[in-house]
Formats: structure tokens, C-alpha cells, sequence
């Protein structure tokens, strides 16, 4: 080589190590201390990509390594992202001053996902306020007590799959993941297009509608650079929603709005609240519909599901905990004369069930956010940033849910925290289940509706029951960036 060559590869190289000094010294002049683990280039994102841990467990471990900071930084690759520890701070970031960070930090490209730019997770100002007005109105109480004339005949549905399945032996064992994602895939259908799913029949194949969450939710290369890399995939335009999906929500959307613009009969399903909304004088073309009926899918099937995963797991792990909640729903169902909206309503334990397994097991361990006008962050540690417009902030949902200073033995699973009087003690922004402040999650209520309805039609006929192929404890698959039991959750589930 030449001494030109030589000279040129070792200024080039001291450049390159100036670049990732000054990239990778920006939290530590900036008086915020650092997540260990730093690697060049990479950032802290190495045991991401290396699938030695998903970005929820991630996240939860810098929490609890960083008792005594209020924020911590890391590094996306080279881009600063700060870890704010506070109660209070979440607070800031999520409520008190929303409009400084009103952007999440999941970003998908408009053009090449046009149907998830109108969902109100992904989109901003006019657009995501008309998005959510909408779907608050459609899961309004009235609208919901409509929806769940079709969400009680999915129940029926999911009764009749699992008496099918114990004609041939005293126990059945299933996934409870894959056996909920039937369940969710069938509401989805029925209260929010009005089709038939076919989820709970086996030889429906790919036509079944739970199978298209399969083809959503799975970690790939595509959905790792759109949710951890969006700068990157501003270049390289990676949809996050796959184009078999959309085109079927497209056709399924214009085939029923064709036929029921000319027809009176009524329907229970979200697709002719759309409709009625639409006879009231809003203007609603038929993309803004299809993006609805996307965002019912995907708030409906892959989070509630695996909420539910999480709640049966700890329901057969503890069964005087399922026996009492038993008790409340077959005495609800028995007072209102069956499974109704009310009896629903009056299920109080199961909220707390509910509650205590989403603190025990968040279904997203982790929020981002995205500042969008200068503000300065303060600590009751002292520590001071003022945090730039584009700079990525992260709530460590699952470090908050699991901090011994805001819950006594949080490792127990104890849904007594959450009764009348306990829970007027949990300190706010330390359970975030549905996020909170304006961007709370809108499709909460019709979550829990749909869950619970799941929940009582399941421990009102049926025992759960840990199987051995459940690996204890439960530990979160990294191939995955929602969370997900490695190995699966098995569960014996037999008639009582």
C-alpha cells in the first residue's frame, strides 16, 4: 500500500472515531448519566439485534439498574434516546405538557402504509383528532352495548370450539396465545365488519381471519427497522402493514358499504356505526373507513389476545384466585339472567384480575415519545436536560409496573391491589396499562368488553390448569417486540 493510501485509511478512520466519540459522548456532556453497554455504532441496541432480549426487557433492566437517576440515556444506534424513571416525569411527558411531546415514537411512512397514517396512533393534528373522535363515539357505552350483541355470539362460538376439542379426552392442552388470537379474530370479524370469520373452523386455512395476524405481528427485518430505525426506513420505505392484509380490508370494506347504503336491515357491528355516523352528514370516504376497520384489527386482535395469554396463565397458576373469580361470574351471570352488558359491567373482581395481570405482564413493556417543541426535564434527583424537538423519549412501562418503591412484593400476583380502597393508593403514572393522557388507548373499553366476555364464558364452564410444557418462570421471547412467553403458555383446560 502507499504511504498516500495509509495516511488517507488512517485519517478516514480518526474521523470516523471523532464521529462516534462526539455521537456517543452527547448524554454524558449533556450531565445525563448512561446505560452501560455501549457499543459503537450499535448503540445499546446489540442485544436487540442479536435476539438475546427484545427491547421491552431491555428497557425494564436499564430501570432497575438506574435506581437512583430520574432519566437515563442510551443510544439508538447513534441517535440519543432518554429513559425517564419519574412518576412525575412521565406525567410531564404524557399529560401536563402533551402538546411538548404529542408524537409517538413508532413511525410508519404514509405512502407506503396509507392505511395506518389515518389511525390515530400514527397520525397528528386535525387528522388525529378527527380519527379519534370518531372512535371514541363508536366506543361510546350505547355504541359498545351494540357491539356486544356480536361479541356474546362469538362467546357461544368459542364455547362450542371447546366442547368440540373435549369430545375426545377429559383435558384439553393449547397454546392459550393461539387459542385467544381465535377468539379476538372472531370479534374482529363479527362486531367490527360483520363477516364471518371462521376462526374457531380448522380446515378454513388462510381464509380464517386470525391468520392474518400472524402475517401482521411477526418480527421481521421490515417491522425491526420500522419500529427501532424510522429514519432509516424514511429511506428505505418499509410498510409495516403487509399489502395482503390492506388489499383485504379495502374489499371487504367496499363490498359492505355497496350493499348496506341500500339496505335498511340493521347490523350490530362497527362497520354500520361508520355508516350511521356517515347518515348524519360526516363525510367519510370509504379510505377512512378501511383505516378504521384497520385500527379495530389491530387494537382488537394482538393485544388483547395477548392480555388474555397473560391472565389465563396466572389464573391456572393460582387457583384460588380462578376459584374466586368463578364465583363472581357464574353469581353475576346467574343475577342478570345470563352473560348481558350489564353483567359484564358488574364483574368487579375481574378488573382487578385484569389489572393485576397487566401490571404483573405488560402486553407493551415500554411507551415512545417524541418531543416536538423544546422543554426542560427535571428531576428530583437534581438532573436538568432540556430536550430538543425530535428527540426520542421512552416510558419504561414494565420497570414502573415491577418497582418495589411503588408496589409491596410486586413479584406476587395479588389483584387485591387494585380493590376500592387500594387502589386510590397507586401513585398515578406508575400503571400504564392503555398509556395515558389525550393519546390513552381509545380502543380500551371495547379491550376490556371483549376480554372480559372471553373470561367469563371460559371460568363459567371450564378449569385451567398449568401444563408442564409452560417454562417457569415465565420469560419474555426476544423474537418478538410485544410480549410473549418463550415457549409458549400450555394450559389443561377441562369441563367442570
Amino acid at each position: 500500500m502507499s504511504p498516500v493510501f495509509l495516511a488517507l485509511l488512517a485519517g478516514a478512520f480518526s474521523l470516523l472515531c471523532l464521529y462516534l466519540y462526539l455521537k456517543h459522548s452527547y448524554w454524558k456532556r449533556n450531565g445525563i448519566p448512561t446505560v452501560r453497554g455501549c457499543v459503537p455504532l450499535l448503540g445499546h441496541t446489540l442485544p436487540i439485534i442479536t435476539k438475546r432480549m427484545n427491547f421491552s426487557e431491555f428497557t425494564r433492566l436499564a430501570y432497575e439498574e438506574n435506581k437512583d437517576h430520574s432519566m437515563i440515556g442510551i443510544y439508538n444506534g447513534t441517535r440519543p434516546v432518554l429513559i425517564v424513571r419519574e412518576p412525575s416525569l412521565v406525567k410531564t411527558v404524557l399529560q401536563s405538557n402533551f402538546s411538548n411531546f404529542h408524537e409517538n415514537g413508532f413511525k410508519i411512512v404514509p405512502e407506503v402504509d396509507p392505511l395506518l397514517s389515518k389511525n390515530p396512533f400514527f397520525c397528528y393534528g386535525e387528522a388525529w383528532s378527527t380519527g379519534r373522535k370518531r372512535l371514541t363515539y363508536a366506543f361510546s357505552n350505547v355504541r359498545l352495548k351494540t357491539l356486544f350483541a356480536a361479541v356474546s355470539g362469538v362467546c357461544k362460538k368459542f364455547e362450542e370450539f371447546l366442547n368440540g376439542r373435549l369430545k375426545t379426552g377429559n383435558k384439553y392442552e393449547v397454546d392459550m396465545k393461539k387459542l385467544f388470537l381465535r377468539f379476538t379474530g372472531e370479534v374482529v370479524a363479527n362486531a367490527g365488519l360483520g363477516i364471518e370469520g371462521y376462526c374457531f373452523e380448522d380446515d378454513a386455512g388462510a381464509s380464517a381471519f386470525h391468520s392474518l395476524a400472524g402475517n401482521t405481528f411477526a418480527e421481521s427485518l421490515g417491522t425491526i427497522i420500522t419500529i427501532y430505525y424510522p429514519s432509516i426506513n424514511r429511506l428505505l420505505k418499509l410498510r409495516f402493514l403487509p399489502k395482503s392484509v390492506d388489499r383485504f380490508f379495502r374489499k371487504v370494506v367496499s363490498e359492505n358499504l355497496n350493499i348496506r347504503r341500500n339496505d335498511s336491515t340493521p347490523r350490530n357491528d362497527f362497520l354500520q356505526l361508520m355508516i350511521d355516523m356517515e347518515k348524519t352528514g360526516e363525510v367519510i370516504d370509504e379510505e377512512s373507513v378501511s383505516a378504521h376497520a384497520v385500527s379495530f384489527y389491530i387494537d382488537g386482535t394482538e393485544t388483547s389476545s395477548i392480555t388474555l395469554n397473560f391472565i389465563s396463565h396466572n389464573l391456572a397458576a393460582h387457583p384460588e384466585i380462578q376459584e374466586k373469580l368463578r364465583k363472581e361470574v357464574r353469581s353475576t351471570i346467574e343475577k342478570h339472567g345470563g352473560l348481558t352488558f350489564e353483567a359484564l359491567k358488574d364483574m368487579t373482581y375481574m378488573n382487578q384480575v385484569i389489572s393485576e395481570s397487566q401490571r404483573r405482564f405488560a402486553g407493551f413493556g415500554f411507551l415512545q415519545k417524541i418531543c416536538t417543541e423544546e422543554f426542560e426535564l427535571q428531576g428530583s434527583d437534581g438532573l436538568t436536560y432540556r430536550i430538543k424537538p425530535g428527540t426520542e423519549i421512552v416510558i419504561p412501562v414494565s420497570g414502573l409496573h415491577g418497582d418495589p418503591k411503588y408496589w409491596d412484593n410486586p413479584d406476587v400476583f395479588d389483584p387485591e391491589r387494585f380493590n376500592d380502597e387500594r387502589k386510590q393508593t397507586i401513585e398515578k403514572m406508575t400503571f400504564l396499562p392503555f398509556g395515558e393522557g389525550p393519546r390513552i388507548c381509545v380502543g380500551m373499553r371495547m379491550a376490556l368488553l371483549q376480554m372480559k366476555a372471553c373470561l367469563a364464558t371460559l371460568l363459567s364452564n371450564y378449569k385451567l390448569e398449568l401444563s408442564p410444557r409452560t417454562q417457569l418462570p415465565l420469560k419474555m421471547s426476544p423474537h418478538y417486540f410485544m410480549s410473549e412467553p418463550a415457549g409458549g403458555n400450555w394450559v389443561y383446560i377441562s369441563k367442570l
